[in-house]
């Protein structure tokens, strides 16, 4: 479980986050929406300590994120896995390598240990026969899958996904969806998405947040998010229906 109580952020005199509080359970998809600028990005960070919070509080279980010191913090981190919007895998690493780097990082395993593990996160994932391959030649899915893969390689209790369907056709967005659903309730992760992809929340919404300049303005789950009578959520439920329509229809 993560708990986040009345996190305020600013940049100079720009207030970018103000007083949003969320609770983010473990076995379920957490959802983090809002449009771009609106915060959601900046509030990701603050969760996994990429940037420090001006107020509030961050727990991990019972555990004060935002008190610990660097070696606190690594500790913790250990038991975080993070898919980034565009996987970052390691253009110089092969696939096998970039699933193994955590374990290198963080673990005592012997090599064969290790090797076990990544073919195991890979199968898990449905890549297989690809360990030699570098990212160049894999597909934006493909490419997904393996970042995936990485995340989950040091069974991790918390797993945090930014925009994980950008740059993806729909069909394969799908698929991501369902893969991160999937393990995050074989692993009891808690699991949190950052995304303004509606088919993702329709898919993966057990949970979910909206931001809109910097304040939390509603919170529900996706059988509840097309009854909202928050305006400024029905806004951009629309605009998001409307870019999908007109990129669909320029095809």
């Amino acid at each position: 479980m993560i708990r986040a109580e009345n996190i305020s952020k600013t940049f100079g005199d720009r207030q970018v986050l103000t007083d949003v509080s969320a609770l983010f359970e473990p076995g379920k998809t957490n959802l983090i929406i809002g449009k771009s600028g609106s915060g959601k990005t900046v509030f990701l960070k603050c969760l996994v300590g990429l940037l420090e919070v001006d107020e509030g509080k961050i727990y991990y279980d019972d555990v004060d994120f935002t008190s610990l010191d660097f070696r606190g913090r690594k500790e913790l981190r250990k038991q975080m896995g993070m898919l980034f919007q565009g996987s970052a895998l390691f253009d110089s690493m092969t696939v096998e390598e970039n699933v193994r780097f955590p374990l290198d990082m963080f673990s005592s395993m012997s090599a064969a240990e290790k090797l076990e593990r990544v073919n195991f996160c890979l199968e898990r994932v449905k890549i297989t026969d690809s360990n030699r391959l570098f990212p160049a030649e894999l597909s934006g899915g493909m490419k997904k899958r393996v970042a995936i893969a990485r995340a989950i390689v040091l069974k991790p209790r918390f797993l945090f996904c930014d925009e994980p369907n950008s740059g993806l056709d729909p069909k394969t967005s799908i698929v991501i969806d369902e893969l991160i659903r999937e393990i995050t309730v074989e692993l009891n992760m808690t699991t949190v998405v950052n995304t303004h992809d509606m088919n993702s929340v329709m898919e993966n919404g057990e949970k979910i947040i909206f931001i809109e300049e910097g304040e939390k303005c509603w919170e529900g789950n996706r059988d509840e998010i097309l009854k909202s009578d928050c305006r400024l959520l029905n806004d951009f439920i629309f605009a998001n229906a409307l870019a999908r329509q007109l990129k669909d229809s320029s095809k």
